[in-house]
């Protein structure tokens, strides 16, 4: 029987990926940060699915879910999805360093931090990675600086990993979707809130702008796909014998990722500057 960790599972890409994989016959680990969110998953999937308590951010955790898969996992682990992420929106004038830290720690470090943990399971299965970037990792927008950062950055170790790890016959795999339906956005809001608040200069400077933005974030979420599509892409990643390296899932990632790059750039700064206000 196949394994695959994925980790950031209880809600979202995450919890849809968990629960495609489990359909398709895989033993699931299934990382969670709250032990209800792995018994819901658990309530919801075939008893292949085994939750993890997994905070990406604490070595400790990390270490001992390498230890759980290894202890449950006879050939090795055939799959890891690094999916587990947040979004700190704000002007990076004003952005708290901290905030940009944990940002880069939960979006980038941390994905490097379960590969390396994990890759002496994986390559012993000769098994697959997947990154989950975005978009975004191709196309910044303002007062998503941090977000941005992290998934630009992610698109490098993706590829980096791909090709370091070619010897082994380890595929790599990277992500990339537009609008999800995903509670990231509301939980991204709330952090920009929160993040106004430690920086009293931000509403001064960036008010108006930063409203405009809140209704585009708000717009972009209605119209979102539902994760589901998201996990479709990984299980190929996974499961194909001839997988891709990028899969870009979503209308819009596929016109913004064709239309882009045909824009000059003060053409492109120009009409994101009158959509925001700025």
């Amino acid at each position: 029987m196949q394994s695959v960790l994925v980790t950031g599972a209880s809600t979202g890409i995450g919890r849809a990926t968990a629960l495609r994989l489990d359909a398709d016959g895989w033993r699931i680990f299934a990382g969670v940060r709250d032990p209800a969110d792995g018994e819901s998953l658990r309530a919801a999937a075939s008893d292949r699915l085994v939750p993890v308590t997994l905070d990406v951010t604490e070595p400790e955790q990390i270490a001992a879910a390498a230890e759980l898969v290894e202890a449950e996992s006879d050939g090795g682990l055939d799959g890891l999805v690094n999916n587990a992420g947040v979004a700190v929106p704000g002007p990076l004038e004003t952005i708290p360093l901290d905030d940009l830290r944990h940002q880069l720690e939960v979006n980038l470090v941390a994905y490097v931090a379960v590969t390396q943990a994990l890759l002496p399971q994986i390559r012993r299965a000769e098994g697959r990675i997947v990154f989950l970037a975005s978009i975004g990792g191709r196309i910044a927008f303002p007062f998503g600086g941090p977000y941005h950062a992290s998934k630009f950055a992610t698109e490098a170790i993706g590829d980096v990993f791909r090709q370091e790890l070619r010897p082994w016959g380890i595929e790599v795999a990277i992500i990339e979707p537009g609008s999800i339906d995903t509670p990231i956005w509301g939980r991204g809001q709330q952090k920009a809130e929160e993040v106004e608040a430690k920086s009293p200069q931000t509403n001064l400077l960036y008010g108006a702008a930063l409203e405009k933005f809140r209704k585009v974030i708000e717009d972009t979420a209605e119209r979102g796909i539902p994760p589901e599509k998201v996990a479709k892409a990984i299980s190929h990643a996974l499961e194909s014998s001839r997988p891709k390296t990028r899969y870009l899932v979503g209308l819009d990632a596929r016109a913004q990722a064709l239309i882009k790059p045909l824009i000059p750039t003060r053409l492109f700064d120009r009409i994101v500057a009158r959509q925001l206000n700025l």
